[in-house]
């Protein structure tokens, strides 16, 4: 990658924007350390005061980690910046919404866990379909995560976490409502069970409509339960 000398007036806006782009072209990757801030005023030919500035301006953006006594690394991409993890919907209209996103979300997870799913995964999914050890809450909980585990993506992950996190309260109430229906109640663990049937196999396209089948079954069952007025 070319390396432009800095002339501008707003020298440590320069040099910071160059690192990025250099960060952004693999110059600098994920966990490297950043070379010293001598070297980086010979590369940009410029003062030790600009450099420094470019540094504290690239660590308050989340992009290095400044190490006392050993120097400045590149920080490591975290997907769970994307999602404030303290922010809670609880308004009907809002979990709504919410629910849409797991619609649009779940059935192509399902379908990309069909297809890279390993043995551990599929064991993980075993044992909690059978909900040992767990309450019903946490066992579709981690049901459903474990899928999104299987589809290794680490952003979708971090969404479902995010999206469940937001829905807790409201997932519970709706579990509490539901474990007093034994046939929905079986009904929704046979529907986890078709979802498994269908990773455990190999199949994709069977994988996402089961699992569209089921988000279907489980919002009609929200909005005509007291939990939730949708």
């Amino acid at each position: 990658m070319k390396i432009e000398k800095i002339s501008t007036k707003k020298v440590s806006e320069s040099v910071t924007e160059q690192i990025e782009q250099m960060i952004e072209a693999g110059t600098f990757l994920p966990g490297e350390k950043l070379p010293s801030v001598r070297e980086l005023c010979d590369i940009f030919g410029v003062g030790r005061s600009a450099v420094r500035d470019a540094i504290t301006t690239l660590k308050g953006k989340g992009a290095v980690t400044v190490k006392q006594g050993e120097g400045t690394y590149i920080c490591k991409f975290d997907s769970g910046k994307l999602f404030n993890q303290n922010l809670l919907l609880p308004n009907p209209k809002d979990i709504s919404q919410l629910f849409q996103v797991r619609k649009l979300l779940e059935p192509g997870i399902a379908g990309i866990a069909a297809e890279n799913r390993t043995e551990n995964d599929l064991k993980q999914m075993e044992e909690l379909i059978s909900g040992s050890g767990e309450n019903s809450w946490e066992a579709d909980y981690n049901f459903h995560l474990a899928i999104a585990r299987a589809a290794e993506n680490e952003i979708l992950v971090q969404l479902l976490e995010f999206i469940s996190a937001s829905m807790k309260k409201t997932m519970i109430g709706f579990h509490q409502f539901i474990e007093k229906d034994q046939e929905v109640f079986e009904e929704i663990n046979s529907q986890h069970e078709q979802i498994f049937q269908m990773i455990l196999q190999r199949k994709p396209v069977l994988a996402k409509q089961r699992m569209q089948e089921h988000l279907d079954f489980v919002e009609d069952l929200l909005k005509s339960s007291s939990v939730l007025s949708i």
